[in-house]
């Protein structure tokens, strides 16, 4: 591992939104929040992985894979996250190393790609990953993308994380380290507002953004620069004229809030946008925090009643759900901030939710569940749960349906419980009041489908084969 690697990771760890990490001696915070895993035991996704998931919603960007070709994974509705426009992400684009490159090295090659791709597509930038192969051979994708972008006239990003660095929420944060190295600062934006804001660790996954968007310019509040989903290169270049930041996947970009608050002064909050009550708090913090920063006083007052007429609408539209759904229990297996966020949604529809997956959730995420949950909350934090513990808790009915990724999918099918995807692979958009309610018309769908009755149904054969044992 080259030495600017391990100084970058080292910074990431030594990361100040992280009340755990610097509660600890100077030596230890350095070590991290989390054992690193080692080569080949990243499970979960590698640091590439990581970073690429982050960055490759940025959607007028070229992303370069340079790297063995295996390592470009099918770019085309990467994890839905939705463009309103330029489609340039959703093209994958490597530069195939092959064994002649391990030997002599595929720094030339780098340069062709580079070249390439700027004359083919013309896009805003290309960011250039680096990956195990290439990171081990030596080659210096720093220098290459300083030359490419002095001769092409564009910006080249390099994209430092490697597999063998880490896991994938290492990798997220290496490509936050990109951003922040590279991007962001360098483009001055051509207007500014009072109410500016930047979404941090939000990915507009099935177009979930585009449902909290009109909460937020009914209220007049602009959205700068979204980091990534639907992201454009010139806006994430001129986020530091943002007046307030707001995280949503906290630990993916936590970096990118605490740089930025160092930097520019820019103060960040942890928000959701699940459910009706934290899409509420949501909006209120914007608006207490752009209030702080100059913006026009009666902002907090505009987004009390917009607030009061988007819940009283959510919560008529879902009462119907409420009385079906009520007393139903749900296993949730995902990680990270949907860990917390979607248990607040879920109790709000009248569930319960015996169970949550926090095997990808930080100490944070952690005090969340408890603060939903109450007493108790700790049985039902799940850490690791195998596909046969899994068979057998739904088997044995402790829970009436499933919430998790597709991964998941077939367990739930084989012990015929019902199963929704939670997601990024989904195919439904659960932000903000009204993506609350498609959450809980899904729910609805998924639990009351006549299928389940017909498949628990004993088949004839089997009916048949029990009165023959009884007559006997």
């Amino acid at each position: 591992m080259s030495a600017s690697l391990n100084a970058k990771i080292a910074e990431v760890f030594d990361e100040p939104g992280c009340d755990v990490n610097q509660a600890k001696s100077a030596k230890e915070r350095k070590k991290g929040c989390t054992k690193q895993l080692t080569p080949g035991a990243a499970a979960g996704g590698c640091a590439f992985d990581g970073a690429k998931i982050a960055l490759q919603p940025i959607v007028d960007v070229a992303h370069l894979v340079h790297g063995p070709i295996a390592c470009e994974g099918n770019s085309w509705d990467n994890r839905h996250s939705a463009s309103s426009g330029p489609q340039t992400y959703r093209t994958g684009f490597t530069t195939d190393i092959n064994e002649l490159d391990v030997i002599y090295g595929a720094e030339k090659r780098l340069l062709k790609s580079i070249r390439e791709v700027i004359e083919r597509q013309d896009p805003a930038a290309v960011f250039v990953y680096q990956t195990c192969v290439t990171g081990m051979i030596g080659d210096d994708i720093e220098a290459v993308c300083r030359r490419a972008a002095e001769r092409f006239g564009k910006p080249v990003i390099p994209v430092n994380a490697p597999g063998f660095a880490g896991p994938k929420n290492l990798g997220n944060k290496l490509g936050a380290e990109a951003l922040l190295d590279h991007v962001i600062g360098t483009v001055e934006p051509e207007v500014t507002t009072p109410t500016d804001i930047n979404i941090i660790g939000e990915y507009n996954l099935s177009g979930e953004l585009w449902q909290v968007k009109p909460l937020l310019d009914a209220l007049g509040v602009r959205v700068l620069s979204c980091i990534s989903g639907d992201g454009r290169y010139r806006d994430i270049a001129g986020a530091h004229r943002a007046r307030a930041n707001m995280m949503v996947c906290s630990k993916s970009m936590i970096n990118v809030a605490t740089r930025m608050q160092q930097r520019w002064g820019i103060p960040y909050f942890e928000g959701s946008f699940y459910g009706i009550s934290d899409m509420s708090t949501t909006l209120r913090e914007i608006a207490r925090l752009l209030v702080a920063r100059g913006a026009p006083a009666d902002l907090a007052d505009r987004a009390e009643a917009l607030i009061a007429a988007e819940e009283a609408r959510a919560w008529e539209r879902i009462r119907a759900y409420r009385e079906r759904l009520s007393g139903k229990k749900v296993l949730l297996i995902t990680g990270g901030v949907k860990s917390w966020s979607v248990v607040s949604a879920l109790q709000e529809a009248g569930l319960e939710v015996v169970g949550t997956s926090v095997k990808k959730s930080t100490r944070e995420d952690k005090e969340k569940i408890r603060e939903l949950m109450g007493d108790g909350a700790d049985a039902h934090m799940i850490d690791d749960l195998s596909p046969r513990e899994m068979y057998a808790m739904l088997k044995d009915a402790k829970a009436d349906i499933m919430l998790s990724g597709g991964r998941s999918q077939f367990v739930a099918l084989k012990a015929r419980m019902p199963w929704m995807d939670i997601n990024q692979e989904r195919h439904h958009a659960f932000a903000g009041y009204e993506g609350m309610v498609t959450m809980i018309a899904e729910i609805d769908k998924a639990l009351f489908n006549p299928v389940w009755q017909q498949v628990r149904t004993p088949a004839p054969w089997e009916t048949q084969a029990a009165l023959l044992g009884e007559a006997v």
